[in-house]
């Protein structure tokens, strides 16, 4: 049977590791204390590790259809707390892809199912960048383009949760990127995002923001 050889190829991958280190198992038990926070799509063809040429325990790993960021999602708050406040991440990453299915199925008028709840907050992107994406023509550089406008409101998700606020109000080592990754030709595209300055109306979520009006917020 097809799964079968999937423990045929678990062997095999552990002989080669203890050829190269006889103790590799061992020490990667004992512990991790992984720098990044990777928050990517459960497409299958991109895998955070290969991508990024990095080893186990380099990278903790959060992944759903078009790397959403939904601030009821419980799993995805508990991973986001866990990677900050206990591994103490420096670098919180969100990762989309070209030619992302999700994107394109949340661009379509068609029925899919129970995925289509979860499509709905791409398609809230769309109606944010609605006469950006309308004007382009070419349906692939449309898909694409939300892809890349779906990472920065992903960014901008992140940054506003109480998680990544409270860890600025200890101090500002902590870093939020956004990525996409193109697998025409494996590299990947840092969108350079800069929340305070790419998104005017972010002050209302800063917990250190002198300027806003706090007795009229605290009711």
């Amino acid at each position: 049977m097809e799964y079968k050889q999937l423990f045929a190829n678990n062997r095999s991958w552990v002989e080669k590791k203890l050829k190269k280190d006889p103790e590799y198992f061992q020490k990667l038990s004992e512990g991790q204390a992984p720098k990044f926070l990777f928050i990517g799509c459960s497409d299958s063809r991109v895998p955070a590790n290969q991508i990024t040429g990095t080893s186990h325990g380099d990278i903790f790993v959060h992944r759903n259809i078009a790397n959403v960021v939904v601030h009821t999602d419980m799993n995805l708050m508990s991973v986001l707390q866990y990677a900050v406040e206990v591994l103490k991440v420096k670098h919180v990453i969100v990762c989309g892809h070209y030619g992302c299915g999700g994107v394109k199925a949340a661009m379509e008028t068609q029925y899919h199912g129970l995925i289509d709840k979860w499509l709905r907050n791409i398609k809230d992107v769309y109606r944010l960048y609605a006469d950006e994406l309308n004007a382009i023509k070419d349906k692939e550089a449309r898909v694409n383009r939300l892809v890349e406008l779906n990472v920065r409101e992903q960014v901008y998700k992140i940054c506003m949760t109480s998680i990544i606020q409270k860890a600025w109000q200890k101090e500002k080592s902590l870093h939020v990127h956004g990525w996409v990754y193109n697998m025409a030709d494996g590299l990947i595209n840092d969108l350079e995002i800069d929340v305070e300055k790419d998104f005017k109306d972010f002050a209302i979520y800063d917990y250190d923001n002198e300027t806003l009006p706090k007795k009229d917020l605290q009711g």
